[in-house]
């Protein structure tokens, strides 16, 4: 069997497709395969993705008219044959590590989901999204949603799933609605049971200002209502508990003034001194 199916929707995306492809032809885990959805684009993509066929087969590029990102995972996820998935968007890039260490940690934890950090490049300034400085396993699923940073970063892409696990609960993406990876993850965090952080590799996310998700309208907006309501009464049905979203603020007074207070929020202490001066640390 496979051992990680790659899953990469693409739509005009011939500025950095290249690149991406790059850091999946070479990866040091060789086990993969890499299915690139071309969904409908209209500029060079698609050449880009045959030139690359050429020279290794393990990409396979399947081609549909343009229904949006949730259909091309969806086909994707239906004509994988890998033990495990992970999914890269084609503005994006790996570690060339990646998934050779998230592999072989949900392999020795026998995880469902293995999850590393994130790195955001915008405007040439990298900037850690999501850091993950230790491995930790756990089936806790407050626990996953704390370590994952869900729901503030429900990102589908800097994890690899169980593929069998995925099929067994019926987790798929949404069709036609944008933010759809805000359902998948929780989903993913709720149903699949056993969860490992791997350190020291990283998901590159390319802020990209022409993207899909980035360009605005009516549509979008109401798509992004809709699925944080839909991704809201998922976590409330399944009894989640977000305490560590909520803000708590501590003041120390003298004299009824008050000198600073220190104010909790998601994983960070935030101290302000006299209302202006600030500075957090993590907890």
């Amino acid at each position: 069997m496979i051992k990680i199916s790659v899953i990469v929707p693409v739509y005009n995306n011939e500025k950095f497709l290249e690149k991406c492809l790059n850091s999946l032809c070479n990866q040091t885990l060789n086990d993969i395969e890499i299915i690139c959805i071309n969904d409908g684009s209209k500029d060079k993509s698609l050449e880009i993705l045959k030139k690359f066929n050429q020279k290794d087969k393990r990409i396979k590029i399947i081609s549909q008219k343009n229904q949006g990102p949730s259909i091309a995972r969806n086909n994707g996820i239906e004509i994988s044959s890998g033990e495990y998935i992970g999914f890269v968007d084609s503005d994006d890039w790996i570690d060339l590590n990646y998934y050779e260490k998230l592999y072989t940690a949900a392999k020795k934890y026998n995880a469902d989901i293995a999850v590393c950090g994130i790195k955001r490049l915008r405007s040439y300034k990298w900037k850690y999204h999501l850091k993950i400085t230790k491995a930790e396993i756990t089936e806790d699923t407050n626990e996953k949603f704390e370590i994952c940073d869900v729901p503030e970063k429900c990102y589908v892409f800097n994890k690899i799933y169980k593929r069998e696990e995925l099929i067994k609960n019926n987790i798929y993406f949404e069709p036609y609605v944008f933010y759809e990876d805000r359902c998948f993850t929780t989903e993913a965090l709720i149903h699949l049971k056993k969860l490992v952080t791997v350190p020291d590799i990283y998901y590159n996310y390319w802020t990209n200002n022409n993207s899909i998700v980035k360009t605005k309208s009516p549509k979008k907006f109401k798509d992004s209502e809709y699925t944080h309501e839909k991704m809201m009464n998922i976590i409330k049905a399944n009894n989640v508990n977000l305490d560590h979203y909520r803000t708590k603020i501590k003041k120390f007074k003298i004299f009824g003034l008050t000198i600073y207070k220190i104010k909790y929020y998601k994983l960070k202490k935030e101290y302000i001194i006299f209302n202006h001066i600030k500075f957090s640390i993590n907890k």
